[in-house]
């Protein structure tokens, strides 16, 4: 017998179906790894319909949920990738597009507690009647949530108003709204501008995908128009659609402004769309604003946030800076729930976001947390990635995460570095204009990625500005988490915007580079009198370099930031205590991963060089000594190598030139001129295509027995961080194989200068110290020829003069010493003798004094400074180009006269002669002979 439902009943269950979302499946399959299942479902929620994805793989069974929301302006789409990863690891995964978004109806309410939240605890009750989801009670689903950005913020949200939430990961989100929209009460307009137009861009529709095109770089949200209904969570029965409240007529209440046309606001949520209206006219936040930001916040539950929570928060990211995850990580930990950092190379002003790897620890956390798995290791409770030099395999950046066992926080380890400078006054300029330039939203991640880089882009204009600076820092700072300053302000208004950060600035003063583009803004009141201020600066993971200083810039403009309108002058003065930097000691950073070559290329080259010995050639024997040339510490005879895979174009040329014994030999020429392939030929790197290199009397081939006589230092050195110096030379010495009495350990420490220094840890080391400590390696067992390749690289001044007085000493016992430099005066300080190249060939070559001193200008000496007249005359006189006066006399520059006929005129005119010779200086020498282009 077979019963029909009576048509009506039909109809009804038709509508009900519609009512509660239309559904489909689809399946998903990557090679190798079972399907995906995947049902869109539309849910019917008061006032709004939202578009859902629900994913599943593998066999039946019961299994833990996750949900997923999106970024601002985005959809559930935006997480489809990670929801399908989770299913095949395990997971019913929900994700959603909120409310004003995509194809889901209502408005925007920048998750809203009586809105967006509540969407969240009813898709964690539709969750909870899937046959899917594991249950830890009736109607309670075993669920996690997680999202980036405003999907962060909900992930928080949803853990504070809804107890069934087992565990979060929250990614580059923020804690409190109004902080990060007006951080110390100064208005970040451009965010904020963003923030507001992307949602006001398109009106309520009316279908899906309904609304204007969106400007580029954005994704405003467009939508089926809201629908309307009453609240069941609320029980009020207030209509939440477009003609509900203030937009439909309603009357504002009394003493708030009333809201905007709806059609003003996009989907936005009028109140909303007023407070941005308000506060962007006004420039400044007031307290309505900051109240309704605050009330829609995770700040506003923090006492209810009692999950195990990974905070994940991105160093390249001025909208939500770092100091919110700090707040999280707090938060919830004085609550008593486990809690880890991330600290990720990314975040809203571009940069590396690590999807991969940030993907798998959330997999991780989730797998302990929600599938109970105590073995699962959830990885250390706070980890930040830093830069890992380049890949040699395909030259691209690398990142290494540096760990600790605990969250430092924000000010671990503060060391205090001395600051100087004067009271400065500086003005906040009519109309604000023209502003200083940090972050750039849109932009930023380009600047910030530079700004990684070393390369500074951050503008500062005079007058807008005081700036104070520490002395040049003697070792390399690590800089985790926020500096902080005593200063004294006064305004001749009353109040104050200003705007901090720290430059590192390098040690020519010139170069400074603002730190992922991060900057302190902060409101200061009632300073018409003056009045202390502690300044919090931006928290950054920044390494100082040794020899660099830091920079404290106090602005009174900025581009992201809104500042007042009218003219004032500002003063402010250091308050004592210098700058406080936090370096968290605790945080260690792990050592580099071996790439696939390091260990997968051995046996490929073992087999390599059998194949080899067994089928090349034996070598031609290398020429027999020369006895002549026995203590001869070099000669080079016609040496020539050409470009790889060139037949004409030359590095070396046809090269010779001889050093002696105690001789200091300066290789100069500009870039390009061949110094470093000829360094590389001596010492048996590379072999030449012609000539030859003999030192003592010996033949260079790689391995000859007389390089035991050469010690060099070329293109850098190698230590081990954690040994002293003196255990990084001692075990350099042992790898060479040779007595330990052959060392001379002793004295070559001695000759280098460093020291006490030799017993601490080579991570401690100034770069200067770092060198002579490369020097000293180079002079182990006292080579009777001394190679050094830039040894002043990255020194300051008077680490300059040590390493010279090291060049000096080591030659003054009989030794010989080839030095190659950029540094001109330096070279003519420290050297004998001068070879000097240009594309490959000789161009002079001879002692020091012989170069510099055959040039056309004669200083003459005189008797007390001559008059002006005198000068005149002096440079009036025939075959005379110019005459001017210096210190002690007169530079006279020849054009076509002999120094005899100058003299002659000189006593002739009764000038008081003492003396008079050559004047030229190297750097005059170097270009005449090169013909005036490059460097040396």
């Amino acid at each position: 017998m077979r019963i029909r439902l009576p048509r009506r009943w039909a109809a009804l269950a038709a509508a009900a179906a519609l009512l509660a979302g239309a559904g489909t499946w689809t399946a998903v399959a990557s090679d190798g790894e079972p399907p995906v299942h995947r049902e869109d479902t539309v849910l019917a929620m008061p006032g709004a319909r939202i578009d859902t994805s629900f994913f599943t793989a593998g066999g039946g069974g019961r299994r833990p949920a996750v949900l997923l929301g999106h970024g601002f302006g985005g959809a559930k789409d935006d997480v489809r990738g990670q929801a399908e990863q989770l299913a095949r690891d395990g997971y019913a995964v929900l994700t959603w597009t909120a409310r004003g978004f995509g194809a889901s109806g209502g408005r925007i309410g920048l998750n809203d507690p009586d809105h967006e939240v509540k969407d969240v605890r009813r898709l964690v009750d539709w969750l909870a009647k899937r046959p899917e989801v594991r249950l830890d009670a009736p109607g309670d689903p075993r669920v996690g949530v997680s999202g980036a950005s405003y999907g962060g913020a909900i992930s928080l949200l949803a853990a504070g108003y809804d107890r069934r939430v087992d565990a979060i990961a929250p990614q580059i989100t923020y804690w409190n709204l109004a902080d990060a929209l007006f951080p110390d009460g100064v208005f970040k307009k451009l965010w904020a501008g963003i923030f507001f137009t992307t949602g006001a861009g398109t009106g309520p529709g009316t279908g899906p995908g309904a609304g204007v095109a969106p400007p580029a770089g954005e994704r405003p949200p467009a939508g089926d128009a809201p629908a309307s209904g009453p609240d069941t969570n609320t029980g009020t029965g207030a209509a939440t659609g477009p003609g509900a409240g203030a937009a439909g007529g309603a009357r504002p209440a009394a003493g708030r402004p009333a809201a905007p046309p709806a059609a003003a606001c996009g989907r936005f949520q009028p109140e909303l769309c007023a407070l941005y209206e308000r506060v962007a006219v006004s420039g400044r936040p007031d307290a309505a604003a900051r109240a309704l930001l605050e009330a829609r916040s995770p700040s506003a539950v923090a006492d209810r946030i009692k999950v195990p929570t990974l905070v994940v928060q991105g160093r390249s990211d001025s909208l939500f800076p770092l100091s919110h995850a700090d707040a999280i990580a707090e938060a919830v930990a004085g609550n008593g729930a486990p809690v880890a950092v991330d600290w990720i190379a990314g975040g809203h002003d571009g940069g590396d976001a690590e999807a991969e790897r940030v993907h798998a620890r959330i997999t991780d956390w989730f797998d302990r947390y929600l599938k109970g798995d105590t073995t699962q290791d959830t990885g250390p409770a706070f980890r930040v990635s830093r830069s890992g030099g380049v890949d040699s395999t395909d030259g691209r950046a690398t990142l290494r995460g540096a760990t600790a066992d605990r969250y430092p926080g924000l000010r671990a380890g503060a060391r205090a570095l001395p600051l100087a400078g004067p009271t400065q006054t500086f003005r906040n300029p009519a109309g604000a204009n023209p502003p200083g330039i940090s972050a750039v939203p849109g932009v930023s991640g380009g600047l910030s990625q530079l700004s990684s880089l070393g390369v500074g882009v951050s503008v500062d204009f005079p007058g807008q500005h005081a700036r104070f600076e520490t002395p040049p820092l003697g070792e390399p700072l690590r800089v985790t988490g926020s500096p902080t300053v005593r200063v004294r302000v006064a305004a001749d208004s009353g109040e104050a915007v200003l705007f901090g950060k720290v430059y590192d600035v390098g040690p020519d003063g010139r170069q400074q580079v603002l730190p992922a583009q991060l900057v302190a803004p902060v409101r200061v009141g009632d300073v018409r009198a003056g009045r202390p201020v502690e300044l919090t600066l931006p928290a950054i993971d920044h390494e100082v370099e040794a020899g660099h200083r830091l920079r404290l810039v106090l602005a009174a403009t900025d581009l992201g930031y809104a500042s007042p309108v009218a003219p004032a002058a500002y003063t402010v003065s250091l308050a004592g205590g210098g700058l406080s930097v936090p370096t968290a000691p605790t945080v260690r950073t792990e050592a580099a991963g071996l790439p696939w070559w390091v260990w997968g290329l051995p046996a490929a080259g073992a087999l390599v060089a059998a194949a080899l010995l067994l089928t090349a050639r034996r070598r031609t024997a290398a020429p027999a000594p020369d006895p002549e040339l026995a203590d001869v510490p070099l000669t080079i005879s016609g040496l020539t190598k050409r470009y790889a895979g060139s037949t004409d174009a030359y590095a070396v040329r046809d090269l010779s030139f001889r050093v002696e014994k105690g001789q200091v030999l300066g290789l100069l020429g500009p870039n390009g001129a061949g110094k470093t392939t000829t360094l590389r030929m001596l010492m048996g790197l590379i072999a030449p295509d012609d000539g030859e290199v003999r030192v003592f009397g010996h033949a260079i081939r790689p391995g000859a027995p007389v390089l035991s006589r050469v010690g060099a230092f070329v293109e850098g050195a190698g230590f081990l961080p954690h040994l002293s110096g003196r255990e990084n030379l001692e075990l350099y010495w042992r790898a060479t194989g040779r007595p330990a009495a052959d060392t001379h350990l002793d004295e070559a420490l001695e000759i280098a200068g460093l020291g006490g220094a030799l017993a601490r840890a080579v991570r401690t080391y100034s770069q200067g110290m770092r060198q002579r400590l490369a020097i000293a390696q180079a002079m182990l067992g006292l080579p009777d020829l001394l190679i050094l390749d830039e040894p002043t690289n990255g020194l300051d001044p008077p680490q300059i003069r040590e390493m010279r007085d090291v060049m000096i000493r080591y030659a003054a016992g009989g030794r010989t010493v080839i030095v190659s430099s950029h540094l001109l005066s330096e070279v003519e300080q420290s050297c004998t003798h001068l070879v000097v190249m240009d594309r490959g060939r000789l161009v002079q070559a001879g002692p020091v004094a012989e170069i510099t001193g055959s040039g056309d200008t004669l200083l003459v000496t005189t008797e007390g400074d001559p008059p002006d007249q005198l000068v005149e005359k002096v440079g009036a006189l025939p075959g005379v180009g110019s005459a001017t006066r210096t210190e002690g006399g007169l530079l006279v520059r020849l054009d076509g006269a002999t120094a005899a006929a100058l003299v002659a005129d000189l006593v002739r005119l009764d000038v008081p002669v003492t003396g008079v010779g050559p004047h030229r200086r190297l750097e005059d020498a170097f270009l005449t002979l090169i013909g005036g282009g490059g460097t040396a």
